[in-house]
């Protein structure tokens, strides 16, 4: 069967393309940009203690890839159809390759902090050119009867990658955890290779490119989630906090009034007048303040608090995963059933209820007993992330698969960055005044002990017994004789982080009560024109 080309379209290449193999390719490349997502969080500890960062510093080496992917993703799928989706993913994979490789060649100096976000932004700039133009990929290669199960198997495979993040992690961090990002460079090869050998098609449109939207956006959420970030150095009572958030967010809304008013927008805001996916994307929004931040912040309070290995971190995470996965089967069939209002309150629900179990047993220090509440916050992200994402797909007015892809991936990558600046400011914040305590009770003056706990707060390093301070002074023999209450008051700390991703998620439960509850079927569909290469 084959698709009735858009307005404006050129197509050129001969011989039919190789499905398969555009598939292949295509799940190659993507991921990467999801295993780069959780990969990162379990290497924190072992980067902050060779290259001697602050954790501030690493929370924004691991923002900046989302932020830019957040940021960049409607233009990527914007270029795709303008410049052509195989040049366009060709060129994001390069991109994001060699800034793999150059993020693993970081050097251990005073540029070291600069060196990693700006080419960890470089990635998120990469990933945000591949992933919507491999989506058109898929689109433009399948015929309508046989997209459905493509769509089903990219989405299927490329998210469940995301658990492969961590476990990667751990095994290369024992080797050296710059091999967290070689590791992309021989997948981006084999990517290249299956896409020149797929015979892919040249399809590109002849439209407008919303500039000044890319940029408004870009502005507006870097701006925003700056000032949350920066919070904790700055402090929530400083002029520059404020003016960052508020004057971030007066861009967003200066983006939103622009985009409704001209013809060919980088992002159809219309289709937020329809209650059900305005439901659905803030489910998701509040969802993913929790999903993504909880691999940062488990990892390292595993390695910090519980003095666990990378690997030993890893299969930490790997608990909250395996209710993820079973639960995501769950979620859709109560999808195809029910449709999304059930699976989204049951989610939500599940997941406030298990972050807060797992935020209460934190300060036990034990593993072992924590893995049921991660498990059960996994089950609550699990049910409700593919059934949102996919209603929201089906809710579209007059917009194709792509484009509301394009919203939700920038709906949610958003939430992560804003997630883990204002988790991380919370830790910080939290971790400072508890061993300001600890110090003070040990006979520590006031400003040494703040000053000696702000140091603490900086220095996420994994085994603290090894990174006691040395020397004879009394801060330092405080220090030492108070490592088994520091490894408690980062735990404690730790359970305002957890605590926030539930209240998050019962936010997330409110905004699911308002779903319509009605559901989108082949018999009824949602008015929506051809899906287009996007």
């Amino acid at each position: 069967m084959k698709e009735r080309p858009h307005r404006g379209s050129a197509t050129t290449g001969s011989a039919a393309p190789h499905r398969t193999l555009a598939l292949a390719a295509m799940l190659f490349a993507v991921s990467m940009t999801f295993i780069d997502q959780t990969i990162v969080a379990i290497a924190a500890p072992s980067i902050v203690d060779e290259l001697d960062l602050s954790s501030s510093g690493m929370q924004w080496v691991v923002n900046a890839y989302l932020l830019a992917l957040a940021a960049f993703f409607a233009l990527g799928g914007r270029l795709a159809d303008v410049v052509g989706h195989r040049r366009v993913m060709v060129a994001g994979t390069v991109i994001f390759v060699v800034s793999s490789a150059l993020c693993g060649c970081v050097p251990d100096d005073d540029f070291a902090l600069a060196w990693l976000i700006v080419f960890r932004a470089t990635q998120g700039l990469g990933a945000a050119l591949m992933f919507p133009a491999a989506l058109a990929v898929v689109v433009a290669v399948f015929p309508v009867d046989r997209r459905g199960r493509a769509l089903a198997l990219f989405f299927g495979l490329s998210g469940a990658l995301t658990a492969l993040g961590p476990l990667l992690g751990g095994w290369l961090t024992d080797w050296t955890w710059r091999a967290i990002f070689w590791v992309n460079v021989p997948v981006a090869i084999v990517a290249l290779v299956l896409t020149a050998l797929a015979r892919i098609p040249h399809q590109a449109r002849r439209e407008r490119l919303d500039l000044p939207g890319a940029v408004l956006v870009a502005v507006g959420m870097g701006l925003s989630v700056l000032g949350l970030q920066q919070a904790s150095a700055w402090g929530w009572s400083s002029v520059a906090t404020w003016a960052c958030v508020a004057g971030g967010l007066a861009v967003l809304g200066v983006f939103c009034a622009y985009e409704l008013r001209i013809e060919e927008p980088l992002i159809k805001l219309g289709v937020f007048r329809d209650k059900a996916f305005a439901v659905d994307a803030a489910v998701l929004f509040f969802a993913m303040l929790a999903f993504v931040p909880v691999f940062f912040f488990a990892s390292v309070y595993a390695q910090v608090s519980l003095s666990a290995s990378p690997n030993q971190a890893a299969l930490f995470l790997l608990y909250f995963f395996i209710g993820f996965g079973i639960a995501s089967q769950w979620g859709g069939r109560i999808l195809d059933q029910r449709g999304a209002r059930p699976a989204l309150k049951l989610g939500t629900a599940l997941g406030a209820v298990g972050f807060a179990l797992w935020a209460n047993k934190l300060t036990d220090l034990s593993m072992h007993d924590q893995w049921p509440y991660a498990a059960l916050a996994g089950a609550g992200i699990g049910f409700l992330l593919a059934p949102a994402s996919t209603d929201a797909v089906n809710r579209s007015l007059d917009a194709s698969y792509g484009e509301v892809t394009g919203i939700t991936q920038t709906v949610r990558n958003y939430a992560a960055a804003v997630g883990l600046a204002v988790f991380g400011t919370i830790l910080t914040h939290v971790t400072t005044d508890k061993v300001t305590e600890t110090l003070t009770a040990k006979g520590v003056p006031d400003d040494a002990a703040r000053e000696a706990a702000r140091d603490v707060a900086e220095a996420v390093t994994g085994n603290p017994d090894s990174q006691a301070p040395s020397g004879e002074g009394p801060v330092a023999t405080a220090m030492r004789d108070s490592m088994d209450a520091i490894r408690m008051d980062f735990a404690e700390a730790n359970q305002w982080v957890f605590y926030g991703m539930a209240i998050a998620l019962g936010v997330g439960f409110l905004c699911a009560l308002r779903h319509p509850g009605t559901r989108v079927t082949e018999e009824t569909p949602t008015p929506r024109r051809q899906p287009a290469h996007h």
